[in-house]
């Protein structure tokens, strides 16, 4: 490509009443006299943290094979079309979770800090591993970060043996008296994406109902008579996947009327059923992502401690009393039943990743997700041996297919400082960390 001084700015937006609507990385953005900028070939990386409660059945978690993912455990399964862009990692713990509750279990997965034991409003933990990165690599960006979840945060007080309900409803803390609350819904989140205006303006054209891509008409028309043929692909491919997330939006929101009877876990206006849900999530992450909204995700699946029942994999019972098993097969076999399920849709997340196109390769070559939980035998609430996985290619900085099996108990800090260097962020050590993942390293 020809690059001249015409080049469309990086942040360019489309705006409408009430919309601002980024867009993906095109041909035409390359910089004008420039070689230090973000271009196609030197691509902008992103972190993303992803939380699973009360951990694993760690048998059927657990690959096999030292060393490499050529055989996949039961429950890592639905990962084989992307095992070789996944790295397991066995043996990692979280000793600064302990005394073994679920607060701190939550709490303690991107701190690997210590909970002050509360239940007032003295809380006391730690900057969390991914606010770190997003005063880093977060501030050329319209968000810094994006928090998300799936449930709601109406429980306040004691929650877990004389922890704060802060402990257990927050992934990220930005200081350690500041947490930073998620948003399980999605029209919320959509809106924040592409929305525009104050706080209340924002609200009031939540309430509006109407199609935001549709405010943007006329900008979307004139900015397609300047691209070239490849970048128009890319827009309408880009802009069709907005309306496709607003339209199964606006479909949960109408369904409100058909079930007027409450969730108790789940925010009124999303989807019933909670793949549904959470495949909204995944996708509003990923229209994130490729349009530089934000560089830094955190996004907890479920809460600790959830009665969430997966009806639809044939588990009826809530998750959390399952997982007091006391050795019962039948209920172990459910958790792994329900920690299969989770697996299979992170493939989902992926696979939309893998699929959507960023400069000279795709969103999953350029990020790095991890995924995991603060526990690690639910049984008996231990912070040993955790379920954890990264994911993602890095910029060409990370490299998967593997298995990385320690023979002694290994920091979890040790993978937050890992993958904060390979992002970019430069740091001695990270709370009880004793030094970095040297198999990742070796990249």
């Amino acid at each position: 490509m020809i690059i001249t001084k015409k080049a469309l700015p990086r942040r360019t937006l489309l705006r409408g009443m009430g919309a601002a609507v980024a867009l993906p990385l095109l041909d035409a953005m390359a910089p004008a006299m420039t070689a230090t900028a973000s271009t196609p070939a030197n691509p902008v990386r992103r972190l993303g943290y992803i939380y699973i409660p009360m951990g694993s059945d760690t048998a059927r978690w657990t690959p096999p094979s030292d060393n490499s993912l050529n055989e996949l455990s039961p429950i890592l399964r639905p990962l084989k079309p992307h095992k070789d862009h996944v790295t397991v990692l066995t043996n990692m713990e979280l000793k600064n979770a302990y005394p073994g509750t679920h607060a701190t279990s939550n709490s303690a997965y991107l701190s690997c800090a210590k909970a002050k034991l509360t239940e007032s409003t003295d809380y006391y933990l730690g900057t969390t591993v991914d606010q770190i990165a997003a005063k880093e690599i977060g501030q050329e960006t319209q968000l810094p970060s994006l928090e998300l979840g799936m449930d709601l945060l109406e429980v306040v007080g004691q929650c877990d043996d004389g922890f704060a309900c802060v402990y257990q409803n927050n992934l990220s803390w930005s200081s350690p008296t500041t947490p930073l609350p998620y948003e399980a819904h999605p029209r919320k989140v959509f809106t924040r994406l592409f929305g525009e205006g104050s706080p209340e303006e924002r609200t009031r054209t939540l309430k509006k109902k109407a199609s935001l891509l549709d405010r943007v008409r006329s900008d979307i028309a004139r900015l397609q008579r300047e691209l070239g043929s490849g970048d128009r692909t890319k827009v309408d491919q880009y802009l069709d996947s907005v309306r496709e997330v607003e339209r199964r939006i606006q479909i949960a929101e109408a369904g409100v009327a058909d079930n007027p009877t409450p969730d108790m876990e789940r925010p009124v206006g999303v989807p019933a059923a909670y793949a549904d849900h959470l495949r909204l999530m995944f996708d509003l992450q990923v229209l994130a992502l490729q349009a530089d909204i934000t560089r830094v995700i955190t996004f907890q699946m479920a809460r600790e401690g959830s009665t969430r029942s997966y009806n639809e994999i044939g588990v009826s019972e809530p998750h959390h009393p399952l997982t007091h098993h006391g050795g019962n097969r039948e209920m172990i076999d459910k958790i792994a039943k329900i920690n299969e399920y989770h697996v299979s849709l992170l493939g989902y997340l992926f696979e939309k990743l893998k699929t959507t196109p960023d400069g000279d390769g795709s969103l999953l070559d350029h990020s790095m997700y991890m995924y995991g939980s603060g526990m690690g035998d639910p049984n008996l609430h231990d912070h040993i041996n955790l379920p954890i996985l990264v994911a993602g290619g890095g910029a060409g900085k990370l490299k998967g297919g593997r298995h990385i099996r320690y023979e002694e108990r290994t920091p979890l800090a040790n993978l937050h400082l890992t993958l904060l260097e390979k992002a970019g962020v430069r740091m001695e050590s990270f709370a009880d960390s004793k030094g970095k993942v040297e198999e990742l390293l070796s990249i």
